[in-house]
């Protein structure tokens, strides 16, 4: 097939958003389909450089080129900027592929347009990767808002529990089918051992999009502040935040930009820690949801363990060794010895987790199958 994923990369130009969408193409492809990516959200891009929102796409555009390069993806892409004009492909070169083309993927709100070449092919679909949020906004039934998802024929979310008795966000008459992201557990495996034997997380303190519904993770972040205290670990936490109180109180944090600035900076900094501190969303806890990490599964094709606050995922996910939860203080700390007491066991099942529950092979198939139904 030729399929069109839409993705949030000069928008958001980190490391692990680019992840995100760089393996849906990558995983694609191994599966014998051409790829292309797209971006077109309306909206202007942030440019580290002189971190601000940027009318001028150069950063962004520089970056997407650059992140697809290596894989062989350089000329296979477009930018649509909020003033319309196009980067990469031209709209001649959009449209055509559009004509012939057989699935399109909007991964993340990609696009938040309904062209008439996107609506042209045949078989259209949208990854929900921020859930509770997604399904919220729906319900608040604001007309254009509801329209674009009118327009798809499948829906897909990180939410595992969306849509069934386990979540009480409400859903309506929409089917919300569960997947997770796609890893190439490939790029990630290393043999070097970790360095400074450390706990980390890449992480946002607080995102004013989802400020009104109270979902940020900060709120759960500090039910756990005194975690250091309680245990030997060290920790490291790469976060937009405040790094001086994250100090204080031992989290060692640095600026999540620092270690996200590039694919290959955000995959150093994974392959170089002991295992994952993962805290997630107040949203995801508190509805239930089900959400898994794109970076948690990054950690665990790392081989390095993930303790991980349970979002009811864990009815999803196996638990225990590799992948251990959390849900309270003490859970956190008996998680953190429990990787320390047999440190090369967790790791190994790290791996297999991955392989058996994530690769892009087996994410992608049964969804293209539903998104072709």
């Amino acid at each position: 097939m030729k399929i069109l994923v839409a993705g949030i990369i000069a928008r958001y130009p980190f490391g692990g958003v680019t992840w995100c969408s760089l393996m849906y193409l990558l995983g694609l492809r191994a599966l014998g389909h051409e790829v292309a990516y797209i971006e077109d959200t309306g909206e202007c891009g942030y440019d580290p450089e002189s971190n601000t929102i940027s009318e001028d796409p150069s950063y962004g555009t520089r970056y997407i080129r650059d992140s697809l390069e290596p894989f062989g993806l350089a000329n296979s892409w477009c930018f649509i900027n909020f003033d319309g004009t196009y980067h990469g492909w031209t709209k001649n070169e959009v449209r055509a592929y559009c004509r012939n083309a057989d699935l399109f993927i909007n991964l993340s709100g990609g696009s938040w347009f309904w062209r008439d070449e996107y609506r042209s092919i045949p078989h259209r679909v949208f990854i929900d990767s921020d859930p509770v949020f997604t399904q919220l906004a729906i319900a608040k039934a604001v007309s254009w808002y509801v329209e674009f998802f009118n327009e798809f024929d499948h829906l897909f979310t990180f939410g595992a529990n969306i849509g069934t008795p386990l979540c009480k966000i409400p859903t309506g008459d929409r089917i919300w089918h569960k997947t997770w992201q796609p890893v190439i557990v490939d790029l990630w495996k290393t043999q070097t051992p970790p360095i400074g034997d450390r706990f980390t997380t890449v992480m946002t303190w607080k995102n004013k999009s989802f400020a009104d519904l109270d979902g940020n993770k900060n709120r759960e972040f500090i039910r756990f502040m005194n975690l250091p205290a309680q245990t030997n670990a060290k920790f490291q936490i790469a976060v937009n935040g405040p790094t001086d109180l994250l100090r204080t109180y031992g989290w060692n944090p640095v600026e999540a930009m620092h270690v996200s600035r590039s694919i290959n900076d955000y995959r150093r900094f994974i392959q170089a820690s002991k295992a994952e501190i993962g805290i997630a969303k107040h949203a995801y806890v508190t509805h239930h949801s089900g959400w898994f990490s794109d970076r948690s599964e990054c950690y665990l094709a790392a081989g390095r363990p993930v303790l991980a606050q349970d979002t009811g995922w864990s009815a999803h996910l196996p638990e225990g060794s590799g992948l251990l939860k959390f849900s309270c203080l003490e859970e956190a700390v008996d998680g953190i010895e429990r990787i320390y007491l047999d440190y090369q066991r967790h790791s190994k099942c790290a791996v297999e987790i991955a392989n058996d529950y994530f690769e892009a092979k087996r994410i992608l198939q049964p969804l293209l199958e539903q998104a072709c139904s």
